[in-house]
Formats: structure tokens, C-alpha cells, sequence
């Protein structure tokens, strides 16, 4: 007997590629990344996010680093003397971070001249008998057991008053003259008083911030290969004339010449992250901190949080400058005041170059300059002025337009009520200015009156402009009941019979 064929069985469904999926995923969280960032704040959280996670390392890192320097049986100190003095500057810095936050950018602006002269005579008075020797470098003030460098404050100072400066002179910023004075000038002066120290670490951050401010305030290419070739010149020559520097490129040159002598942190440094491997060895397990690594706490953190934390923990500190840059460039160019464009620009300049200078030479990359890594190595003037910085570039970020527009329509938000910040003002241009002249030079004379805003001359316009109405229509009334109007034959002026008021 002939057997049914069987029944074919259902093809199944196709399945979804799995590449399809992620794909699905990725673009869903780049979605929600993107409409988050066009929030009217995010600018604002993301500069409060930084700078508490930064800081939060910074604590945990210090008080791992300075456990062992820290304990001093001859002078009765504990294990925690360092970490509770690195608490009371990260206090002092959460203060100067509010203030900075709060204190409007206009009145930030009219003091940067003022503290650009303090910070210069602090600069001269640290080269008396007034200042304090520390490490080989005269450039601290002691106020009991604290100190204060006032190189850090006056890198922020010139960052202010060079920016307003600038800002100043934008219609004739083309003209060396008006580009490079006063501007060159006073910035060389701080270099020498610092270099007299000396502190070259110190001399090379304040570089970068004048060179942060040519950049940003749109100084030609040119220049920059000129100060560039200059810098390096000068570099040379105050690392041949100092022996100790001298001994500092020849070690990074020939890091196995001598391991004991002034290429001995450097080597310590590139041991302690090669001991770290990927995960780390864990918090506190770290053994750079017991004498092998000298001022772990200070200059050389990062190679132990290479150490405790590994690759992991190095990549998320380069992360966290990564984020820093984004968002104050982020901050400068969403920005339409000029001067709120130049200092956020340079400001973050400032701050991830100096953290690429700190992890630079702890790795092997650049030569040991003696500069601290921001928000994480151990306290004093440099993580309070750092603070300061973070908060000015909040305070920034809430001048955005559109944070101006939110806070100002929306109220503060949480952020605001919590930290009684005032709404900001939108930004009003100042009167345009012509350029005159066939020389090619700008003349900065005033604006025509069309052309610049006159509220009193509205007003009285306002004013006089129904009386004028009411006046045209008196007369047109007068005119249709009873006035003849008589019109002389080559131009002359016609006189009006004016029967109904006399």
C-alpha cells in the first residue's frame, strides 16, 4: 500500500541578528546620552560630578599615601595627622568652590586687575625673609602649620585679567602691539619672580596659561611657533645653568644610569605601577607608601593608584580629566561673553594640562617637573585654588543661554535652592564699535546714536508721540469743517482760513 507523504513541519521564524540587538542598544543609549546632554544644566552637573568624584578619590588616596609619612613618635603625630590636615583643606576648598560658584562673573571680572598686583607682590614679598624654604624652593608663606603658595593663586589671576584684557582690545587684537602688551609683559614678570625661586614647574603652568589665552582669544598661528621655539630655548638653558635640573634630564634621558641617585622616584614610580597589574593590589596593600616611593602623597599619587587600583584605576583618573576637558570646552563654546569663552577655555586648558604634566612624568613620559595632580594629590594652596577653578567653571556653565533662560523662567532647581545660588543675568553686548581708518588700524571711537541702545531717548519718544497724534488729528478735524486752504501758483506756501476759531 502507497504511505502518505508526511506533512512538511512549519519552517521556524527567523531569528534577529544579535548584531541587530547591540546595535538597537547602542542607539538607545546614545539617545537618552544625548538627550540628556541637551538639558539646559547638564553643563552644571557634570562640573559638580567631576569635581566631587575627583575630590572623593583624592581623600581615599591620601589617606592610603600618608599613613606611614604621617607617623612621627618624635614629634607626636598619628597615623592620620596628614589626612585630617588634607580634610581641613578639602573644607577650605568646598568653601572657596561655593564662592566661586556664587559671586557673580562681572564682579569676578573688576577684581581680576586688583589681584593680578596682589599676586605680584606676594610673588616679591615670598623672596625676602618673609617667605619659606621648601624643598630647595623659596615660594611658600607660613602661617603656622599651614602654607600658602601664592605661584597657584596668581596662575587663576592671570587667566582673569588677561581675558579681560583681551576682551578689551578684541577690535584691535590684530596689532602685535595691542596683542602681546600688557598682557606679555606682566605674565614674563611672574615668570622671572617665579623662576627666582626657583620653581620650574610653576614657571611652565603659568606658560600655559598665557598660552591658553593667545590661543582662545585668536592670536595667529605664528605667534605660537615663536613663543614655542622661545619657550624652548629658555628651557634649555635654565636646565644647563642648574645643576639639579641638569641631573633631571640627563636621569629621564638615561633612566638606568644611576636608579639611586636623582633617577631613583622616577624608577620607584614605573616599579610601583608595573606591581599594580590590572586590578591592583587593593586599598592600603600598596608598599610604595612605606619609604620605598618618597612624597608618595603629593607628586607621585598616581603611581599608586596605578599600585592599589592597576590599569583599572588608571584609566578611570584619565577618564575624569577626559571628562574635565569635554566639558569646560563644552562650557567655552556654549558661552556668548566673550571673557566667559576665554577664561573657561583657559582655565580647562590649565588644569588638564597640568594633570597630563603629573601623570607624564610619573610614566616615564616627560621629565620630573614637581607639580601636583589636581583634586587628588595631597591638599594645600594647589587643591584649594583647583577648587576655585571647578567653581568658576560652574558658575560658567549656568551662564549658558539657555541655563540662563531655564534658571530664569524655571526657577533654581535643587542645586540652586540648596546652595542659595542667585539667578543669572543673560548677557547684554556692549555698544559696537566701527573700525576708521585706510591703514588698516581699528579706531575704537563710539557707535553712532542709531546704533547704540538709548532707554531715555525710547521713553521720551514714547511720550511725545500721542501728543503728536492727537495734535495731527485736531488739525485734520479743523481742516474738513471749515478751513480753506489756498495754493499760490509756483510753490508758495498755502495759507489756512481758520473761520471756526476765531
Amino acid at each position: 500500500m502507497p504511505t502518505a507523504d508526511p506533512k512538511p513541519k512549519p519552517e521556524p521564524p527567523p531569528k534577529r541578528p544579535r548584531r541587530e540587538r547591540k546595535e538597537s542598544g547602542f542607539v538607545a543609549v546614545r539617545t537618552a546620552l544625548t538627550a540628556w546632554l541637551s538639558r539646559p544644566l547638564a553643563s552644571f552637573h557634570l562640573v559638580l560630578a567631576l569635581t566631587g568624584v575627583l575630590t572623593v578619590i583624592g581623600i581615599v588616596m591620601v589617606l592610603s599615601a600618608s599613613s606611614v609619612a604621617s607617623y612621627n613618635p618624635k614629634t607626636g603625630s598619628g597615623v592620620y595627622s596628614l589626612f585630617v590636615k588634607h580634610l581641613v583643606f578639602v573644607a577650605l576648598g568646598s568653601v572657596v568652590f561655593w564662592l566661586g560658584l556664587r559671586v557673580k562673573l562681572e564682579r569676578i571680572r573688576r577684581m581680576s586687575a586688583t589681584a593680578t598686583v596682589i599676586c605680584l607682590i606676594l610673588l616679591v614679598l615670598v623672596l625676602t625673609p618673609l617667605g619659606s624654604e621648601v624643598n630647595g624652593s623659596q615660594g611658600w608663606f607660613k602661617i603656622g602649620e599651614f602654607t600658602f603658595q601664592p605661584v597657584e593663586a596668581a596662575k587663576v589671576a592671570l587667566a582673569f585679567w588677561g581675558a579681560h584684557i583681551l576682551v578689551i582690545k578684541y577690535n584691535v587684537i590684530h596689532q602685535w602691539r595691542h596683542l602681546l602688551v600688557p598682557v606679555v609683559p606682566i605674565a614674563l614678570l611672574m615668570f622671572a619672580l617665579v623662576m627666582l625661586q626657583p620653581d620650574l614647574g610653576g614657571t611652565v603652568t603659568l606658560a600655559v596659561v598665557l598660552l591658553a589665552l593667545l590661543w582662545f582669544a585668536g592670536a595667529p598661528k605664528r605667534l605660537f611657533g615663536v613663543i614655542l621655539a622661545g619657550g624652548l630655548a629658555g628651557v634649555l638653558v635654565l636646565a644647563v645653568i642648574a645643576p639639579y635640573r641638569l641631573a633631571r634630564v640627563m636621569s629621564f634621558l638615561s633612566p638606568d644610569a644611576d636608579v639611586t641617585a636623582e633617577g631613583f622616584q622616577a624608577n620607584q614610580a614605573k616599579l610601583a605601577l608595573a606591581d599594580g597589574g590590572f586590578l591592583g593590589k587593593g586599598l592600603g596593600q600598596g608598599t610604595s607608601n612605606w619609604g620605598y616611593l618618597p612624597n608618595v602623597q603629593n607628586d607621585f599619587i598616581f603611581a599608586l593608584i596605578g599600585e592599589e587600583l592597576g590599569l583599572i584605576g588608571c584609566v578611570v583618573v584619565l577618564a575624569l580629566f577626559g571628562g574635565v576637558a569635554i566639558v569646560g570646552l563644552r562650557i567655552a563654546t556654549r558661552n556668548i561673553d566673550p571673557w566667559i569663552r576665554i577664561v573657561s577655555g583657559t582655565l580647562t586648558v590649565f588644569l588638564v594640562a597640568q594633570a597630563g604634566i603629573n601623570i607624564g612624568y610619573v610614566v616615564g613620559l616627560l621629565p620630573v617637573t614637581g607639580v601636583t595632580l589636581p583634586l587628588i594629590s595631597y591638599g594645600g594652596t594647589s587643591l584649594v585654588i583647583t577648587m576655585l577653578i571647578m567653581g568658576v567653571l560652574a558658575n560658567a556653565a549656568r551662564h549658558e543661554p539657555e541655563a540662563v533662560a531655564a534658571l530664569r523662567t524655571q526657577g533654581p532647581g535643587k542645586f540652586g535652592r540648596l546652595l542659595r545660588l542667585p539667578a543669572p543675568d543673560p548677557y547684554r553686548p556692549p555698544a559696537t564699535r566701527k573700525a576708521a581708518g585706510r591703514s588698516g588700524a581699528k579706531a575704537a571711537r563710539p557707535a553712532p546714536r542709531a546704533a547704540r541702545p538709548a532707554p531715555a531717548q525710547e521713553r521720551r519718544r514714547s511720550v511725545r508721540e500721542p501728543v503728536r497724534r492727537s495734535a495731527a488729528r485736531t488739525s485734520t478735524a479743523t481742516s474738513r469743517g471749515g478751513a480753506a486752504r489756498t495754493t499760490a501758483s509756483r510753490g508758495t506756501r498755502s495759507t489756512a482760513n481758520r473761520r471756526g476759531h476765531r
